[in-house]
């Protein structure tokens, strides 16, 4: 390459800034011959392969002079999009109009714009690579041709091929890739992959969707020999050697009734000065040993994943559900987690040890609340014979635990989750609320004791670990929580950057019972971070915790099975600062991969349970029903019914009148005064359920 000349080249464009250049006008101001634009075009191609350049055939720009820089499409909704840039990892957003028809996964060159808001805004002008660009949605037919409308990428249909005609039917469900790219979204054309049967049926969504998401549901050949073979070994004698038997102990599992793969068991006993709690795990780090093919398919997946009725595993059923499920009246391998608990619920002292357990019964959530609350009929009782005192004894210890978070000002954010409820067609017949009793949180409190443990255990010896980390609010989140706070009368001058979650937590008290306290709950939820997994031990701000990881679900997270088996390498000896340099690489990478698979998964369910409840809701179309307002959008308000069945009021459905927001809390009709804020309750009637969208619309009823 010509230095003088690219030297010059860089200097015009770095004074042209973000106007950039045309061509002819740079070859002009460098004094390019015409004899010499060969090598001035080597010179240009040179430049943007170094990432100096952007050259957009229509405009050159130096890409630090106009701010340019390279990105990755993550996400394409109907009327915009978002790009991930490489150089900081911060998401821009970019409008539909600026997105030259790029797809998710694209690789683009994106300018910024003056945003509207805080977050910032860009324009792509270039697409460097093209991504695997699938996408689903339902086929159509217009004037003979076949079209398919994307389920949530763009608002309009994309032309398919001629031959996709007989791929499939008008009304299908299909998963397309663009065969042919046009300069707008309007211009591609689509191919079909695979089309799934009629797309108003949960069942064929929700497999497009885990396609989409490249889930496999089974294992690869050698993964599921290997699982196989080791739940047809079982249990040899050498497996039992070196560990504590505890076989002999009352330790039993509680979990919901369909629950199939069961990892953590639990075992109290009182002492003199508290209590001594056992959380004995499921030992699957001695089942899926580091760089086996178990191990490779268990990193790539990450998490177990559950939506309505499925379960897509992490590890074979053969695992899962047998050898490594704490089956009762089985020998299992365990790695148990003993605790000393003061009567005031501080932690005085624990130690970990592999062990055998054997679980007196698979302890059911419903079966054990009714024995707490008194209505447990003889059958249960006689299931539970020799345990009832332990629970009555768990259940004190619970409470005390639990009093023990609301002193250190953790957060009581109230959140909804349901169960879906199919027939024998799977198809979806109800939607239930589900609720927490006794027994749901008192296993959530031991398990978080046992998982503080884990993390202390392993600041203590100084060995690489994956904790599970929530930081403090962002502060333009606390800003916003602030201002809102103040606008509805609420005290805020505590409400700033380094607050303590103890402020938070009284906020939340303080609203209880207040008509505004459902969206000061959603308020403040929205001001907290999302916890991830990092090798750093940051600790975790919303349980007021110093030191957490996550150690209780090996069989069905990824990061579990991480510290199992550094926490195994150091019980068996393995000097620390060996383990250091064998695992300090590991933990980074498993911290990245579990949370990217966790946030993929949950991204996931949420799209196939929006499905189900579609289908739920198309048997009632036409009729009312009563909600509360979930939260408020630029195209309308969404409400949530008690059953957790979330659909919207569009715009053009609401009364008529000029409308003003006020920061996505509160929407007023400035022509009758009419106001309607987060929380309040809402009369509705279901105009349309769309199952293969998952969207469902209401009307407001009077």
């Amino acid at each position: 390459m010509n230095e003088k000349l690219a030297e010059r080249i860089l200097s015009v464009l770095y004074h042209a800034g973000r106007n950039g250049m045309r061509f002819a006008d740079l070859m002009q101001r460098c004094r390019v011959t015409r004899t010499a634009q060969g090598e001035f075009r080597t010179c240009l191609k040179t430049l943007e392969q170094q990432n100096d350049i952007t050259d957009t055939r229509f405009m050159l720009y130096h890409n630090k002079a106009a701010g340019i820089c390279e990105a990755t499409v993550t996400r394409l909704s109907r009327t915009f999009g978002f790009v991930r840039r490489k150089e900081d990892d911060i998401e821009v957003f970019v409008p539909g109009k600026f997105f030259m028809g790029a797809m998710v996964g694209d690789r683009v060159m994106v300018a910024p714009i003056p945003p509207r808001g805080v977050s910032p805004e860009g324009q792509i002008v270039k697409i460097l690579e093209y991504g695997r660009a699938e996408f689903t949605g339902v086929m159509t037919v217009e004037n003979g041709a076949a079209y398919v409308q994307p389920d949530s990428m763009i608002k309009f249909p994309i032309r398919l091929t001629a031959q996709d005609m007989a791929a499939a039917k008008p009304g299908d469900k299909i998963r397309c890739t663009i065969a042919r790219r046009g300069k707008t979204h309007a211009e591609h054309v689509a191919r079909i992959l695979q089309s799934y049967g009629d797309s108003q049926t949960a069942v064929h969504c929700a497999e497009a969707i885990l396609d989409l998401n490249g889930i496999q549901r089974t294992f690869p050949v050698m993964v599921e020999d290997e699982a196989n073979q080791l739940a047809a070994r079982g249990l040899s004698p050498t497996d039992y050697e070196d560990r504590s038997d505890l076989r002999a102990l009352p330790i039993f599992t509680i979990d919901s009734a369909e629950s199939k793969d069961l990892d953590d068991a639990i075992s109290i006993s009182r002492l003199e000065n508290g209590y001594l709690l056992g959380v004995h795990i499921a030992d699957v780090s001695h089942y899926v040993r580091e760089g086996t093919p178990l191990d490779t398919e268990a990193f790539r997946r990450g998490t177990s994943i559950y939506f309505a009725d499925r379960v897509i595993p992490m590890l074979p059923q053969a695992l899962s559900n047998g050898i490594c499920s704490l089956n009762p009246q089985e020998d299992r391998l365990a790695f148990s987690c003993f605790m000393d608990i003061s009567k005031d619920g501080k932690l005085s002292g624990y130690r970990f040890e592999k062990s055998v357990i054997r679980s007196r019964v698979k302890g059911v959530y419903k079966e054990v609340n009714s024995i707490l609350d008194g209505s447990a009929d003889n059958t249960i009782k006689e299931k539970y014979d020799g345990l009832i005192d332990s629970i009555f004894l768990l259940k004190e210890l619970a409470d005390i635990l639990t009093e023990c978070k609301r002193k250190r000002g953790a957060p009581e954010i109230e959140t909804s989750e349901s169960y879906i409820v199919l027939d024998e067609n799977s198809v979806a017949v109800d939607i239930k609320p589900r609720s927490r009793g006794a027994s749901e949180v008192m296993i959530e409190e031991f398990m978080l004791m046992a998982n503080e443990a884990a993390a202390t255990f392993a600041k203590e010896k100084r060995i690489p670990f994956v904790y599970r980390v929530h930081e403090p609010p962002a502060e333009d989140k606390l800003d916003s929580l602030h201002d809102a706070l103040r606008a509805l009368g609420q005290p805020a001058s505590e409400i700033k950057p380094g607050l303590a979650p103890k402020v938070l937590a009284e906020t939340l008290e303080r609203a209880k019972g207040e008509p505004c306290f459902p969206l000061i709950n959603v308020l403040v939820l929205r001001s907290m971070s999302k916890a991830k997994y990092l090798e750093t031990p940051l600790g975790h701000y919303g349980l007021v915790l110093q030191n957490y990881a996550q150690f209780t679900s090996p069989i069905r997270r990824y990061p579990d099975l991480s510290i199992h088996r550094i926490l195994s390498d150091f019980l068996r000896g393995v000097p620390a600062q060996q383990i250091t340099e064998h695992y300090h690489g590991f933990v980074k990478k498993s911290a990245q991969q579990s949370t990217s698979t966790e946030i993929g998964a949950m991204a996931l369910e949420r799209q196939c349970d929006d499905c189900y409840k579609a289908e739920y809701m198309k048997a009632h179309v036409g009729e009312e029903c009563s909600g509360y307002i979930s939260s408020l959008a630029p195209h309308g308000i969404y409400v949530e019914l008690p059953n957790t069945v979330e659909g919207l009021i569009r715009n053009e459905s609401l009364p008529e009148g000029e409308y003003d927001r006020n920061e996505m809390i509160l929407l007023k009709n400035l022509t009758t005064g009419e106001v309607y804020r987060i929380g309040d309750p809402i009369r509705v009637k279901c105009t349309s359920a769309d199952v293969s969208s998952g969207k469902i619309d209401f009307v407001m009823v009077k």
